[in-house]
């Protein structure tokens, strides 16, 4: 594990900025870091608003989609809304067909089935509308590279409306709009939102024209901030506004389908972490096991108590999920020792009868262990179907394109991406795969990097301060929680190994003139040795709450400990 320390902010600015917001000057210090230098700037991260969004028409495209929606709905056609099987898919259907529902009824969606259509928009979906006489297809978080499925649905006379937020190929489909904030010629000013985003944009455009405020949309915010979680987008700019709404809806007036998932959680408020590890892998479980179909069902269900009847189905579905990737990833990590392969710089794995629903979170368990890009293979129909992973720094979809003569078809984002290749070219790619990782990565980037935002005593830690870094949330890829380095700990004689299995390290740590804090390191049981010795150590940790009937108190949440 590396640590690094983030730059050092201009010192000047940091005490411009303490003395204009009256804040100490460590708060003015991790701001600056932030690139938020101004009062301005301070005032529009700490109280993100509404205003601040942008006009959705300046997104390419934008105009043409709503002018097609509202003909469509003029003319009486039927309307299919179709997205991915993931979260930010699901949500982003849920999304546009409960809005449309609300003005015009002649509106379904459809989600592809994970194994006999895999990603995307599929030759199936475009039957599917043909043979049911829709005629237009909003088709959200996929679409940008579906260059021959869209010319296949032009020729039955169906029109599509794409809503994407990945890499657009050289080309780009022949469709009545295309709204991607990632086309070379779209000059909508943030160009990092998610599918459901995109989705989002579309309905304020649609809400605008029908001389409706964004009051009348704000509800679906709670699904926008899911898939912002999920997808792993930045969390700044339009993204925060978004995120921060959307949360204030999840923690005042959930969606029906919400509370039914939220029904055994016993937390007063929920943070976008929480959304992420709670919310999210049981939309995604319904996609991943059985379909996606049942995510959207939960997520546009008004009645309470069907909603907890799919809820408890899609528990089950996650349940299943666990055990799936749980036994996966012993059998990866036992392929990779039998086959000599520790040492590369690369991970490829392959088994037929792997279940296609997990690979992704395999491939993410993977590089916890051997922290490098990883691919996870399984048999889909007649072809080999693969997710892939990278690690901090290293774009895997670059990698993937060098390998271009040996694959299918593949899509995705710099740190996560899907493919599809013959098996006959399985270990050509493995070993081409493994060349061009080895070329293009440096050894820095195969050891993991704890970012390390500043070096403090403990005594710096107080509550105040700790209310002024709840601000800084919500918290994601460009706004991370902040991470402390603090020297000269020692533990006060209390450090123990905790948890069922002991790998987790409990200590009570002071310097000289401090208060004693309690600090939590989970998976940290082999640092022990250097923590419990009496001898003083330094450490790198976030600072959170520990609750203890009834009691709040500060705790460190430990991250890594040297000597």
């Amino acid at each position: 594990m590396r640590w690094t320390l983030k730059p050092i902010p201009d010192s000047q600015k940091v005490n411009a900025l303490s003395k204009d917001l009256n804040v100490e000057p460590l708060v003015a210090y991790l701001l600056v870091q932030r690139g938020i230098e101004t009062f301005e700037e301070a005032k529009s991260f700490f109280r993100p608003s509404l205003e601040e969004l942008h006009d959705p028409f300046l997104m390419k495209d934008m105009d043409k989609a709503v002018e097609r929606i509202q003909k469509a709905i003029e003319n009486g056609e039927n309307i299919l809304v179709y997205g991915d099987y993931d979260v930010d898919g699901t949500t982003s259907v849920a999304l546009m067909s409960s809005y449309l529902k609300t003005y015009y009824p002649n509106v379904s969606t459809y989600i592809p089935d994970r194994y006999d259509e895999g990603y995307g928009v599929s030759y199936k979906g475009i039957d599917f509308a043909f043979d049911n006489d829709f005629t237009l297809i909003i088709a959200l978080d996929c679409g940008i590279k579906a260059i021959d499925k869209v010319a296949y649905a032009s020729e039955k006379g169906i029109d599509f409306i794409i809503c994407d937020h990945h890499r657009p190929g050289d080309e780009i489909p022949k469709a009545v709009a295309v709204l991607d904030p990632k086309r070379e010629d779209c000059e909508y000013p943030f160009k990092e939102l998610c599918g459901c985003g995109v989705g989002f944009k579309l309905i304020q455009a649609l809400s605008e024209k029908r001389g409706l405020g964004l009051d009348n949309i704000l509800l679906y915010l709670d699904l926008v901030a899911t898939a912002i979680g999920a997808d792993i987008v930045p969390v700044t700019g339009e993204n925060r506004i978004l995120a921060y709404y959307g949360l204030k809806v999840i923690n005042s007036n959930p969606r029906t389908g919400f509370k039914a998932i939220l029904k055994e959680v016993k937390k007063e408020t929920l943070t976008i972490t929480d959304v992420v590890f709670i919310i999210a892998p049981r939309i995604n479980a319904a996609g991943r096991m059985k379909h996606g179909n049942h995510a959207v069902t939960l997520l546009t269900e008004e009645n309470q108590e069907d909603a907890e009847k799919y809820a408890a189905e899609i528990e089950a579905f996650n349940s299943d999920r666990r055990e799936a990737d749980k036994k996966i990833t012993e059998e990866a990590l036992q392929q990779i020792i039998e086959n000599d392969e520790e040492d590369r710089n690369t991970t490829v794995v392959y088994h037929e009868s792997w279940h296609k629903g997990v690979i992704g979170i395999v491939a993410s368990r993977l590089t916890e262990t051997y922290y490098r890009p990883t691919l996870v293979f399984t048999k889909s129909g007649e072809k080999l179907a693969a997710s892939a992973r990278s690690v901090k720094g290293f774009d895997v979809y670059n990698a993937l394109e060098s390998c271009a003569e040996h694959i299918e078809q593949f899509g995705g984002h710099k740190y996560a991406a899907g493919l599809t290749l013959l098996e006959e070219d399985f270990e050509n790619f493995k070993n081409e795969f493994e060349k061009v990782v080895s070329k293009t990565i440096t050894p820095q980037q195969l050891i993991p990097e704890i970012s390390v935002d500043a070096m403090i005593d403990l005594n710096e830690i107080t509550p105040k301060f700790y209310r002024i870094l709840k601000q800084f949330a919500p918290f994601g890829p460009g706004n991370m929680t902040p991470v402390f380095m603090t020297e000269n700990l020692t533990d006060v004689g209390v450090g123990k190994c905790v948890g069922k299995d002991k790998s987790h390290l409990r200590l009570v740590v002071k310097q000289e003139k401090s208060n004693q804090f309690t600090g939590i390191g989970f998976g940290l049981a082999d640092k022990e040795d250097i923590a419990c010795n009496g001898k003083p150590f330094k450490a790198v940790y976030c600072i959170d709450e520990n609750e203890w009937q009834g009691n709040v108190s500060l705790q460190l949440r430990l991250k890594d400990i040297r000597e």
